[in-house]
């Protein structure tokens, strides 16, 4: 079990956060916009309890590319990382970036999403989890 508050941050450290509830869930996301995002085949986010997530240094700071479908973006501007999403219908409904956590967030992709637009120069791996064609419904 992880230590609460959970703890995390962009490359920089001009964004910190702090997560004080367990993370709902986690998955793989392979859509186009999360590969560019990210540069990487997907993205490895957990899905936090609204109200759960601590902006303690960065609110400032934070910058969003809000796409007129999906969910905002939200990132550092002065090391580009990728730190959370945000849905444009309930802004309490978020993600964060596993990577951008300081330690073991206490919970593991259970699922891969948009394997329809998965990159053609890195297999998915067979892992066992769940594959979806497209998002979250």
């Amino acid at each position: 079990m992880p230590t609460f508050p959970l703890t995390g941050g962009c490359l920089c450290g001009a964004v910190r956060f702090e997560v004080d509830r367990p993370l709902v869930t986690a998955n793989y996301c392979h859509c186009t916009r999360c590969q560019r995002r990210t540069g990487t085949a997907a993205s490895a986010q957990a899905l936090i309890e609204p109200g759960s997530l601590r902006l303690v240094r960065g609110e400032d700071v934070v910058r969003a590319f809000r796409p007129p479908d999906g969910w905002a973006k939200l990132f550092c501007p002065e090391c580009g990382s990728a730190l959370f999403s945000q849905s444009q219908v309930d802004t309490a409904q978020m993600t964060i970036r596993m990577s951008a956590f300081d330690g073991d967030p206490g919970v593991r992709p259970e699922a891969r999403y948009h394997v329809a637009t998965a990159a053609v120069w890195e297999p998915i791996p067979d892992d066992g989890l769940p594959r979806h064609e497209g998002g979250r419904t």
